[in-house]
């Protein structure tokens, strides 16, 4: 492969490509944003970059991502300007190797998260400004996490249900006594210690709460699959803990079970042809933060089928290279960009293939830990 480098074309050569199935060394060739060619063979083009062997995967599609809070909310009480945040975070993605951002807004109050409610409504507003500037290095879409029992959830989605930047809407409990707080001493101890309750305060929070739940659980569910029904997105539960749960939800259509508790629910869901997502960070620690399944168990089961960030970007990556062992590069790459995108319903990406979108990242290894040198979107370089 020898031809002059035209304008509008990058060629990546003497590198190691992870295709969708195989592991090749080769070219990739990036033209008009798009992946022009990829070849075993090795360019030597004048403007070819010689990516001395080192890695390049697709860029990485995050179907779930808090990390906006965190720049929001650098502590706990000192709030952060909102627009700057975002650009923050954008930056903090792209480093990551992140091209495809789906940001999990929250969507409703259960009284422990101060804030949340403004940060979705700010990063809403932020994320439809910015979007169309050229500004941000990786593309940002909208994760609605809708919270099921908080009395204002409603309003909420109905404000940003028909928005078009929405991909992903996943329903959540966090009720105590169930799913990820269904351990009801650690959930106590939990928030004594963040909201610096006494344990009255907290027990009389729990009962308010268990009981919210009981009495909107049920009826703001079915609001929110109605209401977001006729626009065929891609719906998730959150936190599901038994076989029943997940036979519920895909009876309804969802078909997604985000961050499962336990192994039964992941196998249920396997059994019913339901995705699975599990948390990056799990795999990076070695479990759950919360004392839930460890994510590797479910990798190892064949039950997970995407990874996400959940609250730490740069461990999408990370994850992918360690779980690689288990399940081969190719696959373990696609749980971070071909699975993700398809689950998202986003076909124009997550592939080094001919025709999709240039979006790529260039990966050294260093004693075993995955680095991001460098990072396209769409064929340009952003980092």
């Amino acid at each position: 492969m020898t031809h002059q480098t035209p304008p509008g074309e990058t060629i990546l050569t003497n590198a190691r490509l992870v295709l969708p199935d195989s592991v090749i060394h080769g070219t990739l060739v990036m033209r008009d944003g798009r992946i022009a060619e990829v070849s075993d063979t090795r360019s030597h083009a004048p403007g070819a970059l010689d990516c001395e062997g080192e890695t390049l995967i697709p860029g990485v599609v995050d179907v779930h991502t808090d990390n906006l809070e965190r720049q929001v909310q650098p502590r706990a009480s000192a709030r952060w300007p909102s627009r700057s945040a975002f650009l923050a975070h954008d930056a903090q993605c792209a480093a990551a190797g992140v091209t495809t951002v789906l940001d999990a807004l929250c969507l409703g109050d259960l009284g422990f998260d101060q804030g949340r409610d403004q940060t979705f409504r700010d990063g809403v507003e932020d994320l439809t400004a910015l979007a169309p500037t050229g500004l941000l290095k990786s593309e940002h879409l909208l994760h609605l996490r809708c919270e099921l029992p908080a009395p204002d959830m409603p309003p909420l989605l109905d404000m940003v249900a028909d928005h078009p930047l929405v991909v992903m809407v996943s329903l959540m409990d966090h009720s105590p006594g169930v799913g990820q707080y269904r351990d009801l001493a650690r959930y106590r101890a939990m928030r004594m210690r963040q909201a610096n309750l006494s344990p009255s305060e907290v027990e009389a929070k729990v009962n308010h709460l268990q009981a919210q739940r009981a009495r909107l659980r049920e009826t703001q569910r079915r609001y929110v699959l109605d209401r977001v029904g006729h626009r065929h997105l891609a719906i998730a539960s959150h936190d599901d803990e038994s076989a029943e749960q997940v036979a519920e939800n895909a009876r309804d259509g969802i078909r997604i079970s985000e961050f499962p508790v336990t192994m039964e629910a992941a196998a249920a869901a396997r059994g019913l042809g339901v995705g699975v997502i599990a948390g990056a960070p799990n795999i990076v620690r070695g479990g759950s933060h919360s004392g839930n399944v460890a994510a590797e168990a479910l990798v190892r089961e064949g039950a997970v089928d995407v990874l996400a960030s959940d609250y730490v970007p740069p461990a999408m990556i990370e994850a992918a290279f360690r779980i690689a062992d288990i399940v081969g590069l190719p696959a373990a790459i696609g749980t971070i960009t071909l699975a993700a995108a398809r689950m998202s319903h986003l076909s124009d990406r997550g592939a080094l293939e001919a025709g999709l979108r240039a979006d790529v990242v260039r990966v050294k290894l260093h004693d075993g830990l995955p680095v991001v040198r460098q990072v396209w979107r769409a064929g340009e370089r952003v980092i």
